[in-house]
């Protein structure tokens, strides 16, 4: 096909996410319906308002990491690259089969290296003592440290591939924005296949003290398990996570053509600004039922196709008002059909790793029929009025799916994934 008629699918998926490393234990933590929230346990949280946090237990060695890796690379990188390195294993393909100019990596991030940076400032400030820090006491690393690019180029390295290397850096929708620039980048013939993705490690004392400082994160703080309520009357603000999920995309023809094994088809996706407000939203949703418009437009499915939604539901007020309004204006009456469910209420928000880890539950849901519920919801806010999934997994056909996303700065963005058999080429 011509740059511009390739249909790009994900044969490779790979995920680190609280609750569990690997996409089979990711799953399983969601079809259970149970949440790996916790009180932070990385630094002593008693100062802060909100104390809890979406933790993933990694340890670099069993992932396969050597300790010069581990020295030179952030927290969040090590997401990236083990959970790319599981993404490749599973597609099955050889890289070295391809001219490495034709495979590239997308990266998303919000907050880059922040785990590091703030260790290392710890370090060279000497606990914040100095005005004047020693720079001497750094990680011989920390210039990797300051450029988010040292993401993509981890990932690169570790596939061997020497195509357009990118990070992308939109907030909250980084990962859906990842993903959709790397199936943009192989639909209009620069590419042949990308690893692609997101990861964030952003559970620090200053991005904790950020977020309390605007009141974003729950301060439920006594039953951490039970805090993310998206959707539920008594929400009052998001939980703090960290992951990563990575794919491999391919042109759908070359997939056929290896027998590889195809989780869905990225079939639409589209980005939107609101041009509003830093963090603010407004409550009809226009912006982001616009995305999900173009989306849609682009998979060229109609709005009743969509068999599941995989919600931003932060558990925010404003955010889950402002997103149930975008699905009532965009998909009209189907949407009171639809399942929408968010996983946030599970693994906690990882900030720009969340929308790539919402496209892998999204693909899982396709692979599996089955929709993962929003846990945490016992009382559904009357203004909140679609089927939320509560509680439970359910059983359910699911051969389109729509992901979307909010994030500070006015970004909205929406992804289609589709069967190949669903999406009209």
């Amino acid at each position: 096909m011509s740059g511009g008629d390739r249909r790009v699918v994900i044969t490779g998926i790979g995920v680190i996410a609280p609750g569990g490393v690997g996409r089979k234990p990711f799953w399983q933590l969601l079809t259970d319906g149970r949440a790996a929230t916790r009180r932070i346990s990385f630094f002593d949280p008693s100062p802060f308002r909100s104390q809890i946090a979406a933790e993933v237990d990694f340890d670099a060695e069993l992932a396969g990491l050597g300790p010069q890796a581990t020295r030179r690379m952030d927290r969040a990188a090590q997401f990236a690259v083990v959970s790319a390195r599981e993404a490749i294993a599973d597609s099955g393909l050889e890289f070295g089969a391809f001219d490495p100019f034709r495979v590239g990596v997308t990266i998303g991030s919000a907050v880059g290296a922040t785990t590091g940076l703030d260790q290392e400032y710890r370090t060279v400030s000497d606990g914040g003592r100095l005005d004047l820090v020693d720079h001497t006491y750094a990680v011989p690393h920390l210039y990797n440290y300051f450029v988010p690019s040292s993401f993509a180029a981890e990932v690169a390295w570790e596939a061997g591939v020497e195509g357009p290397a990118t990070v992308v850096s939109t907030g909250c929708t980084s990962g859906l924005d990842a993903v959709g620039h790397a199936a943009e980048l192989i639909r209009e013939g620069s590419a042949d296949v990308m690893v692609a993705g997101a990861t964030d490690a952003p559970i620090s004392p200053i991005t904790v003290a950020c977020f309390d400082a605007i009141k974003a994160t729950t301060p439920r703080n006594d039953d951490p398990e039970h805090a993310s309520r998206p959707f539920d009357a008594s929400r009052n603000g998001f939980v703090l996570g960290e992951g990563a999920a990575v794919f491999v995309l391919e042109e759908l023809a070359g997939a056929r053509g290896r027998g590889a094994h195809v989780y869905a088809e990225i079939a639409g996706y589209a980005t939107r600004s609101n041009a509003f407000h830093m963090t603010g939203l407004r409550p009809d949703g226009r912006e982001m039922a616009e995305a999900i418009r173009a989306a849609l437009a682009q998979a060229r499915l109609n709005a009743d196709d969509i068999d599941y939604v995989n919600a931003h539901g932060s558990g925010t007020k404003q955010n889950d008002l402002h997103e149930t309004a975008a699905c009532k204006r965009s998909l009209g009456e189907h949407a009171y059909r639809t399942p929408v469910s968010s996983i946030k209420s599970m693994v906690g928000h990882s900030l720009g790793a969340i929308g790539s880890i919402e496209i892998a539950a999204s693909a899982l849901a396709m692979e599996h029929n089955v929709v993962p519920p929003t846990a945490n919801l016992h009382r559904p806010d009357p203004a909140c009025d679609l089927d939320y999934v509560p509680l439970t997994a359910r059983d359910w056909k699911t051969d389109a799916v729509l992901s979307v996303g909010s994030g500070f700065g006015g970004f909205q963005s929406a992804l289609v994934l589709a069967r190949t058999d669903r999406t009209r080429a």
